[in-house]
């Protein structure tokens, strides 16, 4: 797929800001037709307004609002190349496994997993029209079960919960050519991720890899720029 100017249509979620804000940018200067969505009717138009990207309102974690975006999806465009399922909440770095509020967890699970689960699942008929789809899942090493601590419960839980819908996806999918990775962005210096990390630039670079991937491409792996990652 790589630097095609043919009208490729990307959706982005939580995209009126940090990672996501970024993907749009670098998604559209490859000629991408980009959808930026985000929870705020208000975010999302004013940040596709700068980056002169299509903006809609999007809550993954409501039935209805994804029900609608698909409707919108398959009427202004008939089909969908790319999803990158990038929204997320909940770095909880205050709280232990051992004493977690699972009200908390609940609620990330929401956003993190169910969220990108539930839009994918809505957008499969337009993703099986595409010649091209790309579904990658913005997820983080934390869901990595190799160096695992007790830190972060509820982003972590919910990420490794998102890497296996990925391999789950990715094997139903194959026959289709629709191509589904997680991608770990690493640490970047966002809202999310606070100051020290790595420039947003590179970060969002590692998720467009994903996004962009040519016909023969990885399906079902966990990447961080272009390599693999430990599961």
């Amino acid at each position: 797929m790589g630097n095609r100017n043919d009208g490729t249509v990307s959706l982005v979620t939580g995209a009126n800001r940090g990672i996501g804000l970024e993907v749009c940018r670098q998604l559209a200067a490859l000629g991408h037709t980009v959808v930026l969505t985000a929870r705020s009717a208000e975010a999302a138009s004013a940040a596709a307004e700068r980056l002169g990207v299509q903006a809609m309102r999007l809550d993954v974690t409501s039935d209805g609002d994804v029900a609608r975006v698909a409707d919108e999806v398959a009427k202004r465009f008939g089909r969908l190349d790319v999803l990158v399922n990038n929204a997320a909440i909940t770095y909880d770095t205050w709280q232990r496994a051992t004493t977690a509020d699972l009200a908390v967890v609940r609620e990330a699970a929401e956003t993190n997993l169910y969220g990108p689960w539930r839009l994918t699942q809505a957008l499969l008929p337009l993703l099986r029209a595409s010649d091209h789809a790309r579904i990658v899942n913005v997820s983080s090493e934390a869901g990595s079960l190799t160096g695992m601590g007790g830190g972060t419960p509820a982003y972590t839980a919910s990420k490794v919960a998102l890497n296996a819908v990925t391999r789950m996806f990715a094997a139903e999918l194959r026959d289709a050519g629709i191509l589904v990775n997680s991608v770990c962005p690493g640490w970047v210096a966002t809202d999310m991720g606070g100051a020290g990390g790595r420039p947003v630039v590179e970060g969002a670079a590692s998720v467009v890899w994903a996004a962009t991937l040519p016909d023969d491409g990885p399906t079902g792996g966990f990447f961080r720029d272009g390599h693999p990652l430990p599961w």
